[in-house]
């Protein structure tokens, strides 16, 4: 453990407090004097080689270069300081010259202990260096904070540099093996080559799936004027079948069970028996069920609730969770601890009587079990509202995205602390005799006779259906022997359905219940899985692609421990140990890389063992006459036709399995045959065709050979073997012109790209809204969107434009930003962040234009003023910035 000391800041004098953002560095400024300097590095300051040209010359001959890890010694990482971050650290290095002490303030886990590190390392302070921890961005905290420093975790860091040694060895050593086997440029990882094994492998069970249909018997029944609704669940003490009771990989009733599966007719039979029939109520049972709050939000369950009704991805929830944290709103957002502080349990509690009253309060602060999570961070406290009074969301001014996830952590920090929900289920067994059968319906209602903390907070759930539980359904008061009436009744048909894709929030849950990963990483996995092609997001689901299945295929077979549940679970376990000092990291590093078991002699075995072709090919069940290949432009199926090899491309939009035999033949027909001409383009006088690509379906002018030949998608919603002439001329005439821009005096056009329909203008790309189409978009709806903040896809989106950057040879837009490190200006290529005294109210389009302009070495030469406040410091700071081999401690 890391030494704590005690001390009064006061009894230094300048002092240097190191952050990792701007943001952050903004906000603890508010709270400290001016004899604090409060400087950010902007994260990371340095990391292992990214590429070949970061790697110093006089190792670069060295086999151990391209790995940025010397496994001959002693794992000795190569770190290298990224050219942006020199002038970083130049900076601080001045600051520090005047500086009497330094306070490294980077956050508390892991990774921020790493960063402090590195910071010792890099900046080698001469003046008395502490380490400063806090969970949030308050007042009491950072002053609390200032006279309780400790010195760095020595094993924090170690356990930090060995996870990140563990992922660089497995990445690069198992990466170039798919380069040669499967597809150039594929990536493997420890932690996402587990998650996208467990996606392909969900993707499996749905494709063995077969479908089972069955039917049941719905009534609307009265009973002194009120309505409800009851299903058959019995004929002569026979249960009736439902979905549950179905095999899914044989579609027929699960072995051993006894029922009745009804079908159509069968349904109907009954229906024409009971519709005449006397309906008595059999049985009553009440039943008080007590509901108990969940408990304050972990890592992982804010990522899932996030997702599920917010519909933020998890890479969107850290982001917005980091600028709430910065600005003082939120404790720390990646922790695995459910506790709350006495202050925190006092505020929620005085927060809880004022907005929802005294019942709603329990006797005593509740607690909840928190035993360590696989994985686990060392923050100290759940995610909560900062500080001794918890703000009310309405009064913090937030908006957005921040607001709602305020919002939420807000609700779900208070309803941890309120009473028990209490609600009473009732059920009604309601006997139908008839000459021949006892046909039996049950009815179940739910009410609420206390709310408790359902008045803050409902959890959400992946399956919209599940929230009907939190909803009250009433019965009329029901007794023994009662006859009610039935007012309608009807069959009703259904289908068992395959198990549900993983959503965000499902597979956060599993990765983080299997001890898959860290919590805090689980954004970047998935991120990291999406960006490289391996899944898609259709809605919510996560669907892998063809290429997924195919590496999946591969290390299954052939490294099958490192996709492995238990073998990726028992890293981050040992992970664990090295942070606490039980484990050396040494030895542990050498068991997984070296020996004759060891990943490097593994994977050169199995290299020899692996065949290109094979690697890159995989069958689906069901599908056994086709196989499906990876190649350079997608995937695509090959067969045999008249003992002739036959290939067809899938589009990306496929999923494995939704594919069906009809489709594939329809593609291979199409290859073979080619697709008949739907008319001539009467301006080209060249013939449509509406062919099947890697993108999806689409129109073409004009045959293969062609030299101008056009193609355009087809818009969503539209079927290729719908499309009439008409429609196709439409089509192919996108994208169109639908006018000019007013005050531009640019063209404004309309198409459908790869993302969908869009709109575009002055290199200015917005998308098309789903309650329009591309063909109903005339120039006033156009100029509408146009004129609107552009939201972005995944990226950040401008929160200001200032025009366009004189003096320069190409067009550039000056825009406003919010990073991930605070607001910051871009022109092309060019970031800058918004110097001291300037915030995002207060910047004007000149003020920023002369920012940018400085950056960018045009801007006019500094004010007299300017310079003589430069001429002051006398002291010449060097830097040396190289990139070397850390020593080993």
């Amino acid at each position: 453990m890391a030494k704590k000391s005690t001390s009064s800041p006061t009894s230094y004098g300048i002092s240097l407090v190191i952050v990792e953002s701007p943001t952050k560095a903004k906000t603890i400024r508010k709270f400290l004097g001016k004899e604090f300097i409060v400087e950010s590095c902007m994260g990371h300051i340095r990391d292992l080689p990214q590429s070949a040209k970061d790697i110093p010359e006089k190792v670069k001959k060295e086999k151990w270069a391209q790995l940025g890890v010397n496994v001959d010694k002693h794992f000795e990482p190569l770190y290298c300081i990224p050219k942006d971050k020199i002038k970083i650290i130049k900076n601080l290095k001045e600051k520090m010259e005047d500086a009497d002490v330094v306070y490294l303030a980077t956050d508390e886990d892991r990774e921020g202990e790493s960063i402090s590190w590195h910071l010792n390392e890099v900046l080698k302070p001469k003046v008395p260096t502490k380490r400063m921890v806090f969970h949030e961005i308050t007042k009491e905290a950072i002053m609390k904070s200032l006279s309780e420093t400790r010195e760095i975790d020595q094993n924090l860091v170690k356990a930090q540099e060995t996870r990140r040694i563990l992922d660089r060895l497995v990445g690069y050593t198992i990466s170039p093996l798919l380069w040669k086997k499967v597809a150039y440029g594929l990536s493997a990882g420890r932690v996402q080559s587990v998650a996208v094994r467990m996606i392909v492998e969900r993707e499996k069970e749905r494709i063995k799936f077969k479908k089972s249909s069955y039917f049941g018997l719905s009534a609307q029944l009265e009973k002194s004027g009120e309505k409800f609704e009851s299903k058959l669940i019995s004929v002569d003490a026979k249960r009736i079948a439902t979905g549950k009771d179905f095999d899914g990989l044989t579609g027929n009733l699960i072995s051993g069970k006894d029922m009745i599966v009804l079908d159509e007719k069968s349904a109907t039979q009954i229906m024409n028996q009971v519709k005449s029939a006397i309906w008595k109520i059999s049985d009553v049972e009440e039943k008080p069920v007590t509901r108990r709050p969940y408990a304050p939000f972990i890592t992982s369950t804010l990522q899932q609730e996030s997702n599920r009704k917010l519909g933020l991805s998890s890479r969107e929830t850290m982001q917005v969770a980091q600028k709430l944290y910065e600005q003082g709103f939120i404790t720390y957002m990646r922790t695995d601890s459910t506790f709350l502080s006495t202050e925190a349990l006092k505020a929620a509690r005085e927060a809880i009587v004022s907005k929802y009253g005294k019942d709603y309060l329990p006797a005593d602060p509740r607690t909840y079990d928190n035993k360590k999570v696989k994985g686990a961070q060392e923050a100290h406290e759940s995610i909560r509202p900062a500080g001794v009074v918890f703000q009310d969301p309405e009064a913090t001014g937030l908006v957005g995205p921040q607001f709602k996830l305020y919002d939420l952590i807000w609700k779900r920090t208070m309803a941890s602390q309120m009473n028990d929900a209490k609600q009473k289920q009732v059920s009604a067994k309601i006997t139908v005799a008839t000459d021949k059968k006892e046909i039996i319906f049950n009815s179940t209602g739910t009410t609420i006779e206390f709310p408790g903390f359902l008045r803050a907070y409902v959890e959400g759930s992946d399956d919209p259906e599940a929230d009907l539980e939190s909803r009250e359904v009433r019965l009329p008061q029901l007794k023994l022997n009662d006859i009610v009436k039935p007012e309608k009744i009807e069959p009703t048909a259904h289908e068992t359905k395959p198990a549900a894709r993983y959503t965000e929030a499902s597979l956060v849950q599993t990765m983080e219940k299997e001890g898959i990963g860290r919590p805090s990483t689980y954004a970047s996995v998935i991120g990291t899985i999406i960006d490289r092609g391996y899944v898609r997001k259709q809605g919510n689901a996560l669907i892998p692609t063809f290429t997924a299945m195919v590496v999946s295929k591969l290390l299954s077979q052939h490294l099958a421990q490192y996709v492995d549940l238990g073998f990726t679970s028992a890293m981050e376990n040992s992970l664990d140990e090295i942070a606490d000092g039980e484990l050396n990291w040494e030895k542990y590093l050498t068991s997984i890389y070296h020996g004759a078991k060891g990943l490097k002699a593994l994977v050169e075995t199995e290299s020899d063992k692996i065949i290109p072709e094979e690697a890159r090919s995989i069958k689906l069940v069901g599908l056994d006459q086709y196989e499906f290949h990876v190649g350079r432009y997608g995937a695509y199926v090959k067969t045999q036709r008249d003992g002739e090899n036959v290939s067809a491309s899938i589009p990306d939009a496929e999923a494995p399995a939704d594919v069906t035999g009809a489709q594939i033949e329809s593609l291979i027909d199409q290859k073979i045959k080619g697709a008949d001409s739907l008319g001539i383009e009467p301006v080209s006088g060249k013939k449509l065709y509406v062919l099947n690509g890697r993108y999806g379906a689409y129109v073409q002018q004009g045959e293969n050979d062609d030299e101008n030949i056009k193609r355009s998608s087809l818009p969503p919603g539209m079927v290729l073997a719908d499309i009439t002439f008409e429609q196709a001329l439409q089509i192919i005439a996108l994208p169109k012109t639908v006018g000019m821009h007013p005050d531009l005096n640019k063209e404004v056009k309309v198409g459908v790209g790869r993302f969908g329909p869009y709109i575009f203008c002055n290199a200015d790309y917005r998308s098309i809204p789903k309650t329009e189409t591309v063909f109903t978009m005339n120039l006033e709806k156009c100029l509408e969107i146009l004129a609107q903040p552009k939201k972005g896809r995944g990226k950040a989106s401008a929160l200001k434009d200032f025009g366009l950057l004189p003096g320069q040879e190409t067009e550039m837009m000056v825009q406003l930003f919010n990073g991930p490190y605070g607001p910051y200006l871009k022109a092309g290529k060019t970031n800058v962040g918004l110097p001291e005294g300037v915030t995002v109210e207060t910047l004007t389009a000149e003020k920023a234009i002369e920012i940018v302009l400085e950056k960018v070495g045009t801007a006019p030469e500094p004010s007299a003023k300017r310079s003589k406040s430069k001429s002051k410091s006398k002291k010449k700071v060097s830097i040396k910035v190289t990139m070397k081999v850390a020593k080993k401690k």
